[in-house]
């Protein structure tokens, strides 16, 4: 049950993450991209200030010591010199003073020693310490810049994928389907040319209908009473049939001198 409600738990997360990119500005992802490398590198840059610091505290700890170490090596001596010289006099109670004196700093010289050389080794250990977090420094900032640099070329290629878009877009409805009140032009033409196309069809057909061909014979027959009529007119008015010419040859000329018939 437990394992059932954890790997429900997981999908809803990855369901809702990528519902999420799918919707996020990538300007705005790639700022706050920007962002926390930049913070990233700050905090390492503390860290890294902080383990120089701790390498410079310690180096002049170390310094301090040695200074320690040399004023207690240089007391020692004094006392081991002025314990001789009293024993020399003859002066045993001073001579006593000045050894159990130059035992102490015997042993003060002894554990300063010590502390030295764990202070040196601390301070190879911050040197190293230090020269990796600047090494780090360095590093991230070569990064950091490189991002930067990634930033505007990305910001680049973002503004030209939203006009490229745009255009695919404007593209797009050149071809398609605007709607039932504003028509495509392919849609206009196929109208227009289904109209025409049965207008054709329809004259084709009332050509080939016995109507149109009754029509045609009550035409010729009008056009025949009339040729009659003119002819009964010609010939009341003593004019002479014109003779038809021939659809394709040319009118000979006339002989000069010569007359028409009926003209004097």
């Amino acid at each position: 049950m437990w394992k059932s409600i954890k790997r429900w738990w997981k999908y809803m997360g990855a369901k809702l993450n990528s519902a999420f990119n799918e919707k996020a500005d990538p300007k705005v992802q790639l700022e706050q991209a920007i962002t926390e490398a930049q913070e990233q590198h700050r905090r390492l840059k503390e860290q890294a200030a902080n383990v120089v610091a701790n390498q410079k505290q310690t180096e002049m700890r170390l310094n301090a010591a040695l200074d320690e170490l040399e004023k207690l090596n240089r007391n020692a001596q004094q006392a081991v010199l002025m314990a001789d010289e009293a024993a020399r006099r003859g002066d045993a109670a001073k001579a006593a003073e000045y050894t159990s004196a130059a035992e102490a700093f015997a042993n003060q010289l002894i554990a300063k020693e010590q502390e030295v050389e764990n202070l040196k080794t601390m301070s190879l250990q911050a040197a190293q310490a230090s020269d990796q977090a600047k090494n780090a420094v360095q590093q991230n900032s070569r990064v950091l810049q490189q991002k930067l640099s990634e930033k505007q070329r990305l910001l680049s290629q973002l503004d030209q994928a939203k006009m490229q878009e745009q255009m695919n877009k404007a593209m797009a409805t050149l071809t398609e389907q605007v709607g039932e009140d504003v028509p495509t032009l392919d849609e206009v033409r196929e109208k227009i040319e289904q109209r025409y196309a049965k207008a054709q069809g329809v004259a084709e057909l009332q050509d080939l209908s016995v109507e149109s061909k009754m029509i045609e014979v009550e035409q010729a027959s009008i056009n025949v009473e009339a040729q009659a009529r003119l002819s009964e007119i010609r010939s009341k008015l003593g004019i002479a049939e014109a003779p038809a010419a021939a659809p394709t040859a040319e009118p000979a000329a006339e002989p000069a001198g010569e007359q028409q018939p009926g003209t004097a």
